[in-house]
């Protein structure tokens, strides 16, 4: 007698993963990847003498004495330059090669796999990219025409953002469901020049890389732990100027900051602390450029409106990049924005967005569709906020791992005909990255780095990065510096680094430059 199969009702986006063949999450990352686990937020903002807190809006300029002041200060008004970077952490293993971004052998994304292993990235015989129909070439960068990512990116961008986006995918085999997977790379994008006005580096989670997965341990650097946002009352509660704006309108508070400023100015140069001349200095300037940040602050943030994400009308509204209802109803949204509005106006230098819950191999499609879908309005959001800011982004997408189907077709609605995720497997793992360039799309040298094999399984041998995460993330930071025209200098920076002689890291970069040292 035939039994027919029930089929198995997908997930909405905020329902946890229980999965038959894992144990019951115990540790943060377990929870974090099974997405029982959405993060809450504890964040602070110091200076000398925490003097400040509240993001604030610019009203004028400091007294041309102060302003000149700032430069010695190294006190920034729109971060450092660098390009801003942004990284997703997609917890759990998604799928990112075939069903999402194309890969293919060592010809590049158009020299396609084997049936049989497009069937283990979920692709059916009848929607192979070997016909055009199911290719997609809108960002530069070739995706699946069906790619649950791409929907995502069209619904949140333009075309004409659409028009200056290029990007490359990175084979690159990574463990399943661990923590042994350094691959956050905002540490070294801070070493190789990206910084914020306010902080180095914001992540979504508090941890020591902002983000589920860790960082290379060679980068880290305590000095710049990434300060945790994940909703916009974080941002709003960066800097906190005190009480004197509530007694005296912004002006006038400034002026009482840029006084104190004078004053202990004038007193540390008649101090003599007996300590030698070098450390004397030294506390007088940390003294001296304490309070000029104090009133820098005040001048540029005494409204607190100003780094509100539900206060830009960019972000939020009729004309925004999400309707107000979304925005109100969807965390995913509301994090992602949050840490988008610091990065790309300069705030921060780079930061990580983690989203829970991309383990999703529930023997049905559709968890992992709509999963996919909302990832890529979030990524998709970020590449038009830097677009209507007319600013530059790299942004870069990374999972611990990856899942492979067995074949069987989820026919339903939410399946869209695709082959069903069962399990883990960490041989069709992949990254990728996405760059905008506010004038024209960035010219890709290849928009593939390193290959796979014919049915499906990262070429361990394709590059530096396909088994070795920690080269992965030295590639992303080439990749980086390449598109300042920096990568001369990358032996310099990330001295020890595994990437090999000029020659073989010129084969590993996908962009040619898109500003000349800074924007």
């Amino acid at each position: 007698m035939f039994i027919r199969r029930s089929r198995i009702k997908p997930l909405d986006n905020n329902e946890p993963l229980r999965h038959l063949d894992h144990g019951k999450p115990r540790t943060r990352r377990e929870f974090l990847a099974q997405g029982f686990r959405a993060g809450s937020a504890t964040v602070f903002g110091a200076s000398v003498f925490s003097l400040f807190g509240n993001p604030r809006t610019a009203s004028a300029a400091l007294s041309s004495d102060l302003e000149a002041l700032k430069q010695s200060c190294g006190i920034a008004v729109q971060g450092a330059g660098k390009i801003p970077f942004i990284c997703f952490d997609l917890a759990g293993g998604a799928n990112i090669a075939g069903s999402n971004v194309l890969m293919g052998k060592s010809g590049g994304q158009m020299d396609f796999l084997s049936t049989a292993g497009y069937n283990k990235l979920g692709l059916p015989g009848d929607m192979l990219p070997s016909n055009a129909t199911f290719v997609n070439n809108e960002l530069g960068l070739a995706f699946h025409s069906d790619s649950g990512f791409l929907r995502g990116i069209l619904q949140s961008t333009s075309a004409g953002t659409r028009a200056g986006v290029n990007g490359a995918i990175i084979a690159a085999r990574s463990e399943n469901d661990t923590g042994n997977n350094p691959h956050n790379p905002m540490y070294g994008i801070n070493k190789a020049g990206a910084d914020g006005s306010l902080l180095s580096l914001v992540g979504s989670q508090s941890s020591e890389s902002g983000g589920n997965s860790l960082s290379p341990m060679n980068l880290l650097d305590p000095e710049k732990r990434p300060t945790k946002i994940d909703r916009p009352s974080d941002v709003t509660g960066l800097v906190d100027v005190g009480d004197l704006i509530g007694i005296l309108d912004q002006n006038d508070a400034v002026a009482v900051m840029e006084a104190i400023a004078r004053i202990s100015d004038a007193k540390m140069k008649n101090v003599d602390t007996k300590l030698g001349i070098s450390t004397d200095e030294t506390i007088k300037e940390l003294v001296r450029c304490g309070y000029i940040k104090s009133a820098d602050l005040a001048d540029r943030f005494g409204n607190p409106s100003a780094l509100d994400p539900e206060l830009d009308l960019e972000i939020v509204g009729s004309s925004g990049i999400f309707s107000r209802d979304e925005f109100n109803s969807n965390r995913e949204f509301r994090k992602t924005a949050s840490v988008m509005k610091l990065v790309l106006n300069g705030y921060a230098g780079a930061g990580t967005v983690t989203m829970g819950g991309y383990d999703y191999h529930t023997g049905e499609r559709g968890t992992g569709e709509r999963r996919d879908e909302q990832a890529g309005r979030c990524m998709g959001a970020c590449l038009e906020y830097a677009a209507r800011l007319g600013m530059p982004l790299m942004l870069y997408v990374f999972s611990d791992g990856s899942v492979a189907s067995n074949g069987r077709i989820d026919d339903s609605i939410d399946g869209r005909g695709k082959g069903e995720w069962t399990g883990d497997n960490q041989q069709t793992a992949a990254s990728f990255f996405l760059v905008y360039n506010p004038n024209g799309r960035p010219q890709a040298i290849r928009n593939q780095i390193g290959f796979m094999r014919p049915d499906a399984s990262v070429e361990t041998a394709s590059s530096p990065a396909a088994n070795n995460v920690n080269q992965l993330v030295q590639t992303v930071l080439l990749n980086y510096m390449a598109l300042h025209g920096e990568q001369s200098d990358f032996g310099n920076r990330f001295a020890g680094h595994g990437l090999g002689n000029s020659t073989m890291q010129d084969s590993l970069i996908a962009m040619s430059s898109i500003v000349t040292g800074t924007i």
